[in-house]
């Protein structure tokens, strides 16, 4: 995966680190190790200045033009697809065999048997001290999972959660998405381990992992096309979100709900990292995920009534997708060109906005997660 992302586009990933010593030969007027510092400091979604824009879009202008991008067919950008948001989509619909809405059937709430597990999931996540033990004086704490358009995402998300009056003084934010970490990257750790980097970050935080109890998994993996066209890139993305989740579980024992997104719009992809339809497609992921929690799936338990605990229960998060300009009908989310950067596939500055606003209505709103997130 290291290997693929290094021969991605420089805007997309941590590929900068690929950028040759030919290329930097052939342009010596670009400082490549100038470029690799702009780009990681773009993937942690901290912003860039003009100038800093500029040359980072310049570097990544080089690296396409001498070949440093992977060479696969990328529909050409445009601000719709055709395709109809799943939250649209009836359960006498069908997409390449999948029905419609989130949880299937036509349906974009949960189950009811499934809500009010999670419902009693929800009502034990409570305040606890750096052992995991039940304290006044302790926290709840919410980290992301992900790649670098979570990270842009949530950092956003933070800044606007910690600056709402509806926010618990017990909730603790902790962004745990890194550039370049996909699912397989978090599934199976390479020397690159995203685990001791959220670690880390935690350890900043001030928190503890028996202080985790809820996260949002935003996940992704680079050039799904490479595994083959739908079902076969699904599965395999959904393969490594079991593996993740897993591991996910074993690290943070009080962890209870995770709520899940899939990707946002992708037509205006410029490169082939994630163009569509694969994001649109990595919903139907999610609602696999659910569905095999749900049917009993013991890789996926999180009753301890009914064997080892693997998984924490599992629950849609905000729908990230809609179709571009055309937008969808629940909602007023639309993708414009300036949603998206350069590669037009990282979210731009309003772009992360969308998704981090919708991220606190949902944490506010939702009848799960309003019991943890808000003030009592």
């Amino acid at each position: 995966m290291a290997r693929l992302l290094g021969r991605t586009a420089a805007i997309l990933s941590v590929g900068i680190l690929g950028w040759t010593m030919a290329l930097a030969a052939a342009q010596p007027e670009i400082d490549w190790n100038k470029a690799q510092r702009l780009h990681q400091k773009f993937l942690r979604g901290e912003k860039l200045t003009e100038e800093e824009r500029a040359y980072h879009d310049r570097a990544a202008q080089a690296l396409r033009a001498k070949g440093g991008a992977e060479r696969r067919p990328v529909p050409p950008a445009r601000p719709f697809t055709g395709l109809k948001p799943l939250t649209d989509m009836t359960a006498g619909e069908r997409y390449k065999g999948e029905d419609g809405g989130l949880y299937g059937g036509g349906k974009n709430e949960p189950p009811e048997k499934h809500l009010q597990a999670a419902l009693q999931q929800a009502k034990q996540i409570r305040p606890l001290d750096a052992e995991g033990k039940p304290s006044e004086d302790g926290k709840v704490v919410f980290v992301s999972i992900g790649m670098s358009n979570t990270t842009q995402e949530f950092s956003v998300f933070i800044r606007l959660a910690n600056a709402d009056p509806a926010k618990s003084p017990k909730v603790v934010i902790v962004d745990g998405a890194q550039g370049g970490m996909t699912a397989a990257a978090w599934a199976n750790p390479g020397p690159r381990n995203p685990w001791e980097v959220l670690d880390q970050r935690l350890k900043q935080a001030g928190v503890t992992a028996q202080q985790v109890q809820v996260a949002w998994i935003k996940e992704a993996n680079a050039g799904p096309a490479n595994s083959g066209e739908f079902p076969k890139h699904a599965e395999k993305l959904k393969g490594d979100m079991v593996g993740l989740l897993g591991k996910l579980k074993d690290k943070f024992p009080n962890l209870r709900i995770a709520y899940l997104s899939s990707r946002i719009y992708a037509g205006y992809a410029r490169t082939p990292l994630n163009p569509e339809p694969y994001a649109y497609e990595s919903a139907f992921v999610v609602r696999w995920l659910i569905r095999d929690q749900i049917q009993g799936d013991p890789k996926l338990n999180f009753d301890p009534a009914k064997g080892e605990v693997k998984s924490p229960l599992l629950l849609w998060g905000p729908y990230l997708w809609a179709d571009g300009e055309k937008g969808r009908q629940a909602g007023d989310l639309v993708w414009k060109p300036e949603d998206v950067g350069p590669d037009g596939t990282h979210p731009s500055d309003s772009g992360r906005r969308k998704v981090a606003q919708l991220l606190l209505r949902f944490v506010k709103n939702d009848p799960t997660a309003r019991l943890w997130f808000a003030k009592e």
